[in-house]
């Protein structure tokens, strides 16, 4: 593996950010910058925001909170993690977040290896100017994400049938 003898320097309100849903992701390190090695994001959780349930094949993925407080699903066990709280989840663990809170909440998320910034870019709306606020997430746009994830070893669980 070759390493970027030259680092990494991103600034302050840097990177490639992505509406995922209601949540803005701002990539801060991308693979081609770590020679694969990881991708590290900056998540803004919007209240009622988060992730459905769901596996990754490829990566394990960590997550440190850094403001407000964000419920996690580790397998069967449902944790409350508030600032200053980091959790890891490896790959083939089931898992979701989501904010249950009426504020925003951040995070750091560290995936190892990289891959999954590319899964967001593909399937997120990319943010190019002013960051406002999430676009709606249409029939289409869940559609796109459901068949696109499998392709980055990403298995979404579907919500069981309602009766």
């Amino acid at each position: 593996m070759t390493i970027n003898q030259n680092g990494l320097f991103v600034q302050s309100g840097g990177g490639h950010s992505y509406y995922f849903g209601q949540d803005l992701y701002t990539f801060k390190a991308i693979g081609e910058e770590t020679s694969e090695a990881y991708a590290l994001c900056e998540v803004i959780v919007a209240p009622g925001g988060g992730t459905p349930p769901h596996r990754h094949s490829r990566e394990n993925e960590s997550f440190y909170v850094q403001e407000g407080e964000i419920e996690f699903q580790l397998d069967d066990r449902i944790l409350v993690a508030t600032a200053g709280t980091f959790l890891y989840s490896p790959k083939g663990q089931l898992h979701q977040f989501t904010n249950t809170t009426s504020v925003p909440a951040k995070m750091l998320v560290w995936v190892t290896p990289a891959g999954f910034e590319k899964f967001i870019a593909e399937v997120g709306k990319a943010v190019n100017g002013q960051i406002t606020s999430a676009p709606p997430l249409s029939s289409e746009d869940l559609d796109k994400i459901l068949t696109t994830a499998p392709k980055y070893g990403i298995e979404i669980i579907p919500p069981p049938p309602e009766k």
